[in-house]
């Protein structure tokens, strides 16, 4: 097996730098694509993602898989357009030790060698896991869109109407980095 190179990890503890040890990083091939329909389907309720009032087919996006003892364990999907690369879905199956971490500097690394200048994604007002998670790496609040998730039902009406606690799911948060 392939072991994570975890110099380039970031802002994590020790303690998962160890851990981080017993995965690795690799990009999305054409093999992994029906394990990548079912995390999407099962975590977001569809392939189809709806970012800023734009759908996304996350199935068909470049992306990167975090393996270990070869058993996928983290997504991330994103797509570059002109100088800006937006994470379209990010997913860490194995919690705190350094996946989603890894991930983000992928596909930061991704953006950095395709010229981009703004790494950016959205997050629903509920998660506030990943409102943590990102600002801790870097990412900064830029934008509220208060109500957005009703013009997203109307392009993708599996989107529920509460989410995680039980908050209501109304609002699109922006975050970013500056590359």
């Amino acid at each position: 097996m392939t072991v994570l190179d975890v110099s380039w990890l970031g802002n994590i503890s020790s303690r998962e730098a160890l851990t981080a040890r017993s995965f690795y990083v690799r990009p999305l091939d054409k093999d992994d694509r029906n394990w990548v329909a079912r995390i999407l389907k099962e975590y977001w309720g569809s392939v189809k993602i709806v970012t800023r009032g734009r759908i996304h087919y996350a199935d068909e996006l470049p992306g990167f898989i975090a393996m270990q003892e070869d058993k996928p364990v983290g997504l991330a999907i994103y797509r570059i357009e002109g100088d800006e690369c937006e994470i379209i879905a990010m997913n860490s199956l194995v919690k705190r030790i350094g996946i989603g971490s890894a991930l983000l500097n992928a596909v930061k690394t991704a953006a950095v060698s395709s010229k981009c200048k703004r790494l950016w994604l959205v997050t629903t007002n509920d998660n506030i896991e990943a409102l943590r998670f990102y600002q801790k790496r870097g990412l900064v609040l830029t934008a509220l869109h208060r109500n957005a998730l009703d013009q997203a039902r109307r392009l993708k009406p599996e989107i529920p109407l509460v989410g995680i606690d039980g908050i209501p799911l109304r609002d699109e948060i922006e975050l970013e980095m500056l590359l």
